[in-house]
């Protein structure tokens, strides 16, 4: 009986040796279900019905089922990814980059709008009736009386560019307007369309879809600032997932929109197609984070002169650094 315990045990021992060694080798794990997420910068059910479309066509491509995972902001979509809770993941470039640094993810495409770009432009609106504001110098000169829509601070075209390029550019901070309310994409859009703030941060694509859907509203809106262009936001998906799962989905984005039925689902998307990226692409953005926050120490009159200058000489060699690596691809 001692020989059979112990043959037994060895061989539950050998079972599980073996069961660990197939979840951990390279860190890939087999997966029954997808779990796609995005964040909620509209009303579930209009997200839900522009995008069931093309995840249901993703689980016919990877051979099981793609259930789409909302959160109401970037934060919750990272911090799910991160606890694998999500396995696939749409961000914008600026919390594509945190998803990256902190929850594990990969993106690996980019998509193309109707036009053919693989970009959008952040936005600075306003009332279209406010006729005290109609450039960006008006809200720099007029910034201290306005009350101003910031976006999710781990979004791109809401809170990063529009910082970064509308304000720290010009010497201020979002904090030194009158009031400084954050706020989703479409929150903001409500927001300056009923008077509730002066200014807002948003992006094309958004308005691009309310003109489309809602014309009334589109009509309360005017732009009176634009970006640079901002690359494409990414599709990302978790490093660790099967490799042939990964090869399966990124064969499946770079090819949809070539039929007529797939490019009918990518258009309620306000997109035509799928371009191939990965990581590198959010060198600018981090770039632009560093440069932000080199900004922020050279005005922040708290520091001593020996951090100020400490941070500041850190956040020139990020920016160094960074500017070695994208010219190093661009050969």
């Amino acid at each position: 009986m001692f020989h059979s315990m112990k043959s037994g045990i060895k061989k539950a021992v050998t079972l599980a040796t073996v069961l660990m060694t197939t979840l951990t080798a390279g860190h890939a794990f087999a997966k029954d279900s997808i779990n796609f997420g995005i964040i909620a910068t509209d009303a579930q059910q209009n997200l839900r019905s522009r995008w069931e479309p093309l995840l249901d066509d993703l689980g016919k491509a990877l051979g099981m089922p793609v259930n789409a995972y909302f959160a109401p902001d970037y934060a919750g979509i990272i911090q799910a990814q991160r606890f694998g809770k999500v396995d696939f993941a749409y961000y914008g470039n600026k919390a594509a980059m945190e998803a990256v640094d902190r929850a594990n993810a990969e993106a690996f495409v980019r998509y193309i709008d109707e036009d053919g770009l693989q970009g959008y432009y952040s936005l600075l609106i306003v009332n279209a009736e406010n006729d005290n504001i109609n450039t960006l110098e008006d809200v720099l000169e007029q910034h201290k009386t306005l009350k101003l829509g910031n976006g999710d601070p781990n979004s791109t075209s809401g809170f990063l560019v529009p910082n970064f390029e509308a304000f720290a550019n010009n010497g201020i901070s979002a904090n030194d307007f009158h009031r400084n309310v954050t706020a989703s994409h479409g929150a903001n859009v409500m927001a300056v369309a009923n008077n509730q703030v002066d200014v807002a941060t948003n992006h094309t694509m958004s308005l691009i879809r309310i003109e489309d859907q809602n014309p009334e509203l589109f009509s309360k809106l005017k732009v009176v600032w634009q970006s640079e262009l901002i690359p494409s936001d990414v599709i990302t998906y978790r490093k660790d997932l099967d490799e042939g799962l990964k090869q399966k989905a990124r064969d499946f984005f770079v090819s949809y929109g070539e039929q007529p039925e797939q490019l009918k689902n990518l258009n309620q998307l306000a997109w035509s197609g799928f371009a191939a990226t990965d990581n590198n692409q959010l060198l600018p953005i981090r770039q632009m984070e560093a440069f932000k926050k080199l900004v922020e120490a050279e005005n922040n009159s708290n520091l001593s002169e020996k951090v100020r200058a400490d941070r500041m000489a850190q956040y020139q060699a990020e920016i160094d650094q960074l500017q070695t690596e994208i010219d190093a691809l661009k050969g």
